[in-house]
């Protein structure tokens, strides 16, 4: 119980910087550029060399077998929730505009800012490394799948920036060193370290100003829509369990711990970016969004919970 504990205290740490993005964005002191330009500096500058100073461990032949460890996590997961959010989609009484929307949520998380944030407060270093293996085949889904979603033209698919976004093009990069005879020099890393750790709070605070957006009103009126509250059961709690069989199969408890964490994230603040650019609803998504970040603070902990009894 110590360590949920702990675990807790760690969740309410960085909601309360969420809550500080929340105060200063209803007070105006930041503007309505701010979630462009946080996005902006955390997706090019602080999430790299997050991820390059993480990366930059020695080589072992153990870390191959729990990087295809994770990889088998990731890809089994993802295909499920794809399946899964296939299906409730079609189950569906929701206007075209929200379908697309619906099954976004669902299916992607919030493992590049909330997912950094937790896993560095409660496993550090070490835990970034694992979250990074994990999250290779996210980034390609949300950038493939993700925009086919709201799209369904597999034309519109940019390879060139998938390779070319930040997040995968520094985790080929972390990789390619990660697994040769060599390192960054001292200066890099150091510099990689100050800037890559900025990626906690900025990113709370990003959450917090994603949040105060949305007017009373429209919060209210979305409330009630149920395909909402069933679209964040599915991604916060049912979804992450399904990880669980992975126990049976002897997986480090950290591995399993960070794969069932990572997968239980709030959905992705990309598909309202995703909604708005591809004439879907912009206001469903933010909710979804803003209420799966807001429930987070008591289902990632349970979550945590859960997989201490299990294991």
């Amino acid at each position: 119980m110590d360590s949920a504990w702990a675990f807790l205290q760690e969740m309410i740490h960085l909601y309360v910087i969420a809550l500080i993005g929340f105060m200063v964005r209803k007070k105006g002191v930041l503007n309505q550029n701010t979630d462009h330009v946080l996005t902006q500096l955390i997706l090019y500058v602080t999430l790299p060399a997050l991820i390059l100073f993480s990366l930059d461990i020695s080589f072992s032949f153990s870390l191959i077998k729990e990087f295809l460890l994770l990889l088998c996590m990731s890809a089994y997961i993802l295909l499920l929730s794809i399946f899964l959010a296939g299906w409730l989609r079609r189950r569906s009484k929701l206007s075209d505009r929200q379908k697309s929307v619906y099954e976004g949520l669902i299916i992607f998380g919030n493992q590049g800012y909330i997912g950094f944030a937790v896993i560095f407060a409660v496993f550090g270093e070490q835990g970034i490394v694992y979250l990074t293996m994990f999250n290779v085949i996210y980034f390609i889904f949300i950038w493939t799948y993700g925009i086919y979603l709201f799209t369904k033209d597999k034309s519109q698919i940019d390879w060139r920036k998938l390779f070319l976004n930040p997040g995968v093009f520094s985790t080929l990069i972390g990789m390619l060193v990660l697994f040769l005879p060599t390192s960054w020099p001292g200066l890099l890393t150091d510099t990689f370290e100050s800037v890559g750790k900025m990626t906690v709070p900025l990113s709370m605070i990003l959450i917090g100003s994603l949040i105060a957006n949305m007017s009373y009103k429209e919060f209210a009126f979305l409330l009630k829509n149920v395909y909402i509250w069933k679209a964040i059961m599915f991604k916060l709690f049912i979804i992450p369990l399904l990880l669980i069989p992975f126990a049976a199969f002897s997986v480090p408890f950290s591995l399993l711990m960070i794969a069932i964490l990572t997968a239980g994230m709030p959905s992705a603040p990309t598909m309202s970016i995703y909604a708005q650019k591809f004439g879907a609803d912009t206001h469903f998504a933010s909710l979804g969004v803003m209420l799966s970040s807001l429930l987070g603070l008591f289902t990632i902990p349970l979550l945590y919970v859960v997989v201490q009894l299990i294991h």
